[in-house]
C-alpha cells in the first residue's frame, strides 16, 4: 500500500511508519519542521519517504501535494497532535493561544490533510483515512481536566464522523481510533501502553477498516470506544 502518515518523527507515528514499511508499504513520512530529527536518512527502512509538513499550514499542504503528484494514497494517517496545557490543569493557567495552536493542529490540521490529499485518495482503488484521536475527547468520560486537549479530539472525533458520511459517496473509508495511554513524550513515562503495542494494533484497525466499518471509533485493540 501508499501510505502518508503526518506527525512521524516520534512517538506513534515514528513506529507507524517504521512497522508499515518493515512489511513492505511504501511510506511518506511528515515532520513539521525542516531537518527535524528523523533518526538519520535511512530512518524507518528504505521505503519511508521523508517529507516536511506543518499540518496547520494550508500553504504547507499544498507545496505536499504538488511534491507527491499523481502518487495515489491508498491510506492517510491523520496522527500529527499537540498535548500542550498537560500538567497545567488549572483554568488560569490556559491561554488563548494554547487553545488556537491546539485546535489549529487537532482539528483543523486533519481537515487540511484531508482536503489537500484527497486527490490522491480518489487515485486508489479504496481509499481509507485513520484519524488518531483519543478516548479524553469521549462525550461519555469527561472526567475534568485538560480542557483544551479533551476539546480537540472531541472535535476531532466529530469531524471524522461527518467525513465518513460525506465521504462515502466516493469510496473513501474514515476511521477514529484511540491509540491507548502510550509511553511516549507525550504519554508520559507512567503509561501502560507501549508504542509498538499501540502501532501493531492500530495496524491492524487500518487494515480492516473498509466502507462497512467506515465513521468506527476503535481502541487500538479493537474495543469500541464511546462517542
Amino acid at each position: 500500500m501508499d501510505i502518508l502518515i503526518t506527525g512521524a518523527n516520534r512517538g506513534i507515528g515514528r513506529e507507524l511508519a517504521t512497522r508499515l514499511a518493515a512489511r513492505g508499504d511504501r511510506v511518506i513520512a511528515t515532520t513539521r519542521a525542516a531537518g527535524a530529527d528523523v533518526g538519520g536518512a535511512d530512518a524507518g527502512g528504505p521505503d519511508v519517504d521523508w517529507q516536511t509538513l506543518d499540518v496547520s499550514d494550508a500553504a504547507s499542504h499544498r507545496a505536499l501535494s504538488v511534491r507527491i503528484g499523481a502518487r495515489p494514497l491508498d491510506l492517510v494517517v491523520c496522527n500529527a497532535g499537540v498535548y500542550l496545557e498537560k500538567g497545567r490543569d488549572r483554568p488560569e493557567a490556559l491561554t488563548p493561544e494554547m487553545w488556537q495552536k491546539t485546535f489549529a493542529t487537532n482539528v483543523t490540521g486533519v481537515f487540511l490533510t484531508v482536503q489537500a490529499l484527497l486527490p490522491a485518495l480518489g487515485r486508489a482503488n479504496v481509499g481509507k483515512i485513520a484519524i488518531i484521536a483519543s478516548a479524553m475527547g469521549s462525550q461519555s468520560r469527561a472526567s475534568g481536566g485538560s480542557w483544551i486537549y479533551r476539546a480537540s479530539k472531541a472535535a476531532a472525533i466529530n469531524l471524522g464522523r461527518n467525513m465518513a458520511v460525506d465521504l462515502a459517496g466516493r469510496g473513501i473509508a474514515v476511521g477514529i481510533y484511540h491509540p491507548g495511554w502510550v509511553r511516549t513524550g507525550m504519554g508520559g513515562p507512567e503509561a501502560p501502553v507501549r508504542p509498538g503495542d499501540s502501532a501493531v494494533g492500530l495496524i491492524e484497525r487500518f487494515d480492516a477498516l473498509s466502507m462497512a466499518t467506515t465513521g468506527c471509533f476503535e481502541s487500538y485493540d479493537g474495543t469500541p470506544v464511546a462517542f
